[in-house]
């Protein structure tokens, strides 16, 4: 029998249309019968090899307002919530390290979204750890123990890794998806990437 198809999701918790795409990644694998692989990183270390120190869409104002704006019309269309952040980018690196501990595990696809609904649906501090200590434990996850895990230098090498091998990969922005070596950028790209990997191009 052969295996289903697979595509990588390289998503980062601070990132605005990796909340779309985390949000609907899930059910939109499964309809298409795809195995979805989820690979945190982190976007930061990924701009400084740009030549940017912080997010495009602060440093080219034009392209935030547009940003924001896009955001609220596909939430709505989606059926997702949106709540403006009062802080762009957030700091995800806690998140981002709790996700890369169980990234293959099958507590990772309902994580990701509850980080990403805190932080772009509800406005809430997900570089706080008691904030993610929340969303563990309204999971039923063991909080503290993820948390210590996520807090090990292993945990913390296992991240610099993944978001060294995104910046070799050639990934510039999140969300990023990967079928095979084909590379889709964007949470508009995400049913393009699902029909590549069936081989309905």
């Amino acid at each position: 029998m052969t295996p289903p198809p697979t595509v990588e999701m390289w998503f980062e918790f601070a990132s605005s249309y990796s909340y779309l795409a985390v949000m609907r990644a899930e059910a939109a694998a499964r309809a298409a019968g795809v195995v979805l692989r989820w690979r945190p990183f982190l976007l930061g270390p990924v701009f400084l090899s740009l030549g940017w120190n912080d997010s495009p869409f602060n440093i080219y104002p034009p392209k935030g307002r547009y940003m924001w704006r896009d955001m609220a019309r596909l939430a709505e269309k989606y059926g997702i919530p949106f709540h403006l952040p009062s802080q762009f980018p957030r700091n995800g690196l806690r998140a981002a390290r709790v996700a890369c501990v169980g990234q293959d595990e099958a507590w990772i696809a309902p994580f990701a979204r509850a980080v990403m609904q805190a932080n772009f649906g509800e406005d809430r501090d997900i570089g706080e750890r008691a904030v993610i200590a929340d969303i563990l434990t309204r999971l039923d996850l063991p909080a503290d123990s993820l948390l210590d895990a996520a807090d090990s230098e292993a945990a913390k090498i296992a991240l610099r890794r993944q978001t060294e091998q995104a910046t070799t990969r050639g990934l510039f922005g999140a969300p990023s998806i990967i079928v095979g070596d084909e590379l889709f950028w964007g949470n508009d790209r995400l049913e393009d990437a699902l029909a590549w990997a069936t081989g309905r191009r």
